[in-house]
């Protein structure tokens, strides 16, 4: 994920849903567990990284991904719902129940990023 404030969007992560770091740097952070690394790194940066490719240099305008975090119940849902609202996430749908048995909400970070919590309650 490119972030225009790594340091906020990483403080986000780690206090809303409790997600380890692994590494820590100015203009990168880098979450870890079971198989899965989630990084956050400036986007200023990433240009020197890619010959200055000119998608590093525009605005974000719209979605472009969504990371999806499974809960261990519907119960867990909603109270991973209250402390990403406690830490600045905005909640953009509520947690409902799905036709295809997952309990799911969305949210948004500060820069607009928008991910998903469910948890499997059929199935």
């Amino acid at each position: 994920m490119l972030a225009d404030d790594v340091q906020l969007l990483a403080a986000f992560y780690r206090d809303a849903l409790d997600l380890s770091i692994e590494v820590a740097e100015e203009n990168y952070v880098a979450f870890g567990g079971d198989g899965v690394r989630f990084a956050i790194f400036s986007r200023a940066g990433m240009g020197p990284n890619t010959h200055d490719h000119p998608d590093y240099r525009r605005q974000r305008a719209g979605q472009s991904f969504e990371l999806n975090f499974e809960c261990s119940s519907s119960a867990d849902v909603d109270a991973q719902v209250q402390q990403i609202e406690r830490h600045g996430g905005v909640i953009i749908a509520a947690p409902v129940l799905n036709d295809w048995g997952h309990y799911t909400a969305f949210f948004a970070d500060q820069e607009g990023n928008i991910h998903s919590l469910f948890a499997v309650v059929n199935g």
